[in-house]
């Protein structure tokens, strides 16, 4: 069905031979990577995309589907709004197949405390450019005429769209190519080489590639790759589930959420819904290694977060996934090709009931698939997108915190033009990796 993973035991896409040599080398298959091997072709670097897994088989197709610029941090929207022009640019050349919709996110509140911070939100994104406004009672049940839920008003950015993840980032990994990219599946990236402490290549499972610079986007996997090449990285990762409904007649044509569940219109004619707000977070090592950064964080999270005492074997964050590996050695890229974690069904056996509560026309909606995913996130809340100092070469562009699918074509186009020392147009202060060592006072982006 169309905008539901089914990546697992899929037959590689992508089996060109490894090149022996490349300009830049790009760790992950997300859509981060994606995108940044596009940039890198089109402004006619020699780039090597590796994938330890599937193209987009982990968080780039498990995601909600948005392309959302509401309720973005205020240092992000400005590439983001970048970037919803660039997926229009993809829908016109790529055809109805992306499923590029644009049909507005709505934020819906409860409360006139939630009123009060989506009114502040969009008083600085309106001052930005942004379509973005407020709507009260009367107004929401004019655009949700069946809804029967006590909301009180919502945020609303008309402009603001949607696609079918799954079927959208393997489009554009094949528009890549095109380019010029070379991607190469089942190849898992073991670590650096180095000479005379600058990157010069990478070591692969299937063999090396001498180049002179690396961009690591490896989503949930970014801190075990950067940790042994001494790179320290507070980045932790949290499961959210979503189920996909069999086809409903249609209550909103946009994305919306409230703090108990979100749900999207789909290309098939069905809803994906998640929980608003809530996830899973299993605690493993760099739990305990990175609480005091996360201190403040969970405690404002503490009731939306369900804890599992134990992060499973060869999870990013296992007790016994191996830290410390030589490059001759299976890594564990390479025992968990696909990070496919299950689902909280009674997360969303919840959410359907929410959702019926909400639309008691549609009742109950029939549930004909869920899966999970895990989200790479940091405390601030925004990511990582800068050099490493350390490291002469190395450019990492992760933890996008539950944001990346929208806007991985405006950090892609950024981060290959950071590589490529070319004007970058946005300002990235607030996503340098040094903050977490400089002694600034990390500020969390907004929750709405």
């Amino acid at each position: 069905m169309n905008g539901i993973p089914i990546h697992l035991g899929l037959p590689a896409s992508h089996t060109a031979d490894l090149p022996k040599q490349a300009d830049v080398v790009v760790l992950g298959g997300g859509v981060i990577g994606v995108m940044t091997a596009y940039y890198l072709a089109e402004r006619g670097a020699k780039v090597v995309l590796c994938e330890k897994g599937r193209v987009a088989g982990e968080q780039s197709s498990r995601n909600w589907g948005w392309i959302r610029q509401q309720g973005r941090d205020f240092a992000e929207l400005p590439i983001m709004m970048e970037s919803l022009r660039l997926w229009q640019g993809f829908a016109a050349d790529l055809g109805p197949e992306l499923a590029f919709s644009q049909d507005g996110v709505l934020y819906l509140a409860r409360s006139d405390a939630e009123m009060a911070r989506f009114g502040d939100w969009a008083e600085v994104a309106r001052g930005m450019g942004l379509d973005t406004g407020l709507r009260d009672k009367t107004q929401l049940q004019s655009m949700m005429p069946d809804h029967r839920a006590p909301w009180i008003g919502g945020l609303f950015t008309p402009s603001d769209a949607r696609a079918e993840p799954w079927t959208a980032v393997p489009m554009l990994a094949q528009a890549a190519v095109r380019k010029g990219a070379v991607i190469v599946e089942d190849c898992a990236v073991r670590g650096l080489d180095r000479a005379g402490g600058r990157v010069s290549g990478v070591i692969t499972e299937k063999g090396r590639i001498d180049c002179a610079q690396v961009v690591v986007a490896g989503g949930a996997w970014s801190s075990l790759f950067l940790r042994r090449e001494g790179v320290a990285l507070p980045q932790l990762s949290v499961l959210a589930s979503v189920a996909a409904t069999a086809p409903l007649p249609q209550i909103f044509a946009g994305n919306a959420s409230d703090d108990r569940f979100a749900f999207r219109r789909r290309a098939d004619g069905g809803y994906s819904l998640a929980p608003g707000a809530m996830h899973d977070f299993f605690i493993g090592p760099d739990a305990f290694r990175h609480l005091g950064v996360y201190l403040p964080t969970l405690i404002k999270d503490l009731t939306s977060t369900k804890f599992r005492p134990l992060s499973p074997r060869d999870y990013p964050d296992g007790w016994r996934t191996d830290r410390h590996w030589t490059l001759d050695q299976v890594s564990p890229f390479e025992r968990q090709r696909i990070l496919n974690p299950s689902p909280n069904r009674n997360a969303l056996r919840q959410v359907a009931l929410n959702f019926a509560k909400a639309f008691p026309k549609i009742g109950v909606p029939p549930i004909v698939a869920s899966w999970g995913g895990m989200i790479d996130t940091l405390p601030d809340v925004v990511p990582v997108v800068d050099r490493i100092a350390a490291i002469p070469g190395l450019v990492v562009a992760t933890g996008m915190c539950g944001h990346g699918f929208g806007i991985g074509p405006g950090i892609g186009r950024v981060v290959a033009d950071l590589v490529l020392d070319r004007p970058i147009g946005h300002d990235l202060t607030r996503f340098r990796h040094a903050r977490f060592s400089d002694g600034s006072k990390l500020i969390p982006g907004p929750t709405l």
